[in-house]
């Protein structure tokens, strides 16, 4: 593959650099972001539906841009970098391409196109309280049908921007065991339905997660997302798309880390002396850049496979994903270290950092999930 920009991908990636440097000021806005419950500004979700970043990955009949991963994970590097806030990944990642995969062909015409154009948030309700490690498949709210309707009941955690979504794409499970692929369903589900009550989670990074109460949940037949009992494969597709996608905010992340620690490396005087002229402060920069260097790669090569619909992009999606999660807290480590005793303020930059690099982690399944995922595609 090749590793350069397009001159698309570079005007994209120069105008997201512009539009977040001014949309995301200091860290006194973040600090304020994270206070408020909503965690963005009507004018920041606006300035981005103006800019088609919502309908980035959708295509042109959808109201989208028709763009490919690999415009994506340009424009999540940003993202990272600038620390972006607010209900994007879960509308456009989660929710959107949700739809996309599974959705018939008037539910994308209902839904894709609002989201394109900014006037509609919707979010994926996936993980339950049942699971104590990250597992797709365990899936125990249950849906029942009702004459011309289904009933939804059970409790879903850690639902990003739940508080602040239109809707909801609900996995739950219509037939099987708790933890068989077969016999998950996806449906549509409003926020404000009788039945349904979200909790905001106090989360390390500041992030809008929820607990999501289903109580007898009353849906039309038409709420049905896909074929009945095989919404898993839907899952799997956007949870890959979703792990690269978080792999380039993550990316975005360790290169902002690295610019202001070498900054204040070069700047910052000990014994005379800049501490970036010490060896052990060039080894330790010399450390993240090489992390940032292997996660480009991988990045890249994993949203490529993606596009070019390789059987190989599971394997290489879980490989990114373990590599980055740990590539992105090692550099945010480091970070802490070279600013020493500043770098752990709130007033400062670094934890916002190095909190979002700890969530990121975690995001779909944690470095060892994903070694499992390859060692089953190595037939171990």
């Amino acid at each position: 593959m090749d590793f350069t920009y397009t001159d698309d991908q570079k005007m994209l990636k120069e105008a997201a650099r512009r539009f977040l440097a001014g949309a995301c000021p200091n860290v006194e806005w973040y600090l304020e972001m994270d206070k408020d419950e909503k965690g963005f500004t009507q004018e920041l979700w606006k300035g981005m539906a103006e800019l088609g970043w919502m309908g980035i990955l959708f295509p042109e009949e959808y109201g989208g841009i028709g763009g490919s991963m690999l415009d994506m994970v340009t424009l999540m590097e940003e993202m990272g970098y600038a620390a972006l806030p607010g209900p994007y990944f879960s509308t456009v990642i989660l929710g959107g391409c949700t739809i996309l995969a599974a959705g018939s062909e008037a539910q994308k015409q209902e839904f894709l196109p609002k989201i394109a154009e900014g006037s509609l948030r919707v979010t994926l309700a996936l993980s339950e309280p049942a699971t104590t490690q990250f597992n797709p498949a365990l899936i125990t709210v249950k849906a029942k049908a009702e004459g011309e309707a289904w009933v939804i009941n059970g409790i879903k955690l850690f639902v990003p921007d739940a508080n602040v979504s239109d809707w909801m794409v609900v996995a739950a499970r219509t037939a099987g065991k708790d933890t068989d692929r077969d016999g998950i369903s996806l449906f549509l589900v409003e926020t404000k339905a009788p039945g349904v009550g979200i909790t905001l989670l106090k989360t390390v990074a500041g992030d809008k997660q929820c607990e999501v109460v289903f109580d007898k949940v009353k849906v039309p037949k038409t709420a049905l997302l896909g074929e009945l009992g095989k919404g898993f494969a839907a899952i799997e597709r956007t949870l890959q798309i979703a792990a690269v996608a978080k792999c380039a905010e993550m990316l975005g992340g360790s290169n902002k880390v690295m610019e202001m620690a070498v900054a204040y490396a070069k700047e910052r005087v000990q014994f005379g002396k800049p501490i970036g002229s010490f060896q052990a402060v060039q080894h330790l920069c010399a450390n993240m850049k090489m992390a940032i260097e292997q996660s480009i790669y991988i990045t890249y090569k994993a949203a490529w496979m993606i596009d070019q619909g390789m059987p190989e992009a599971r394997k290489f999606a879980a490989v990114a994903k373990a590599w980055v999660s740990e590539a992105y807290k090692k550099v945010a480590l480091i970070g802490h270290q070279i600013f020493g005793g500043t770098g752990y303020i709130v007033e400062h930059a670094m934890p916002i950092y190095s909190r979002r690099a700890k969530a990121g982690e975690y995001a779909f399944g944690s470095p060892n999930y994903h070694r499992e995922i390859v060692a089953q595609e190595l037939g171990l």
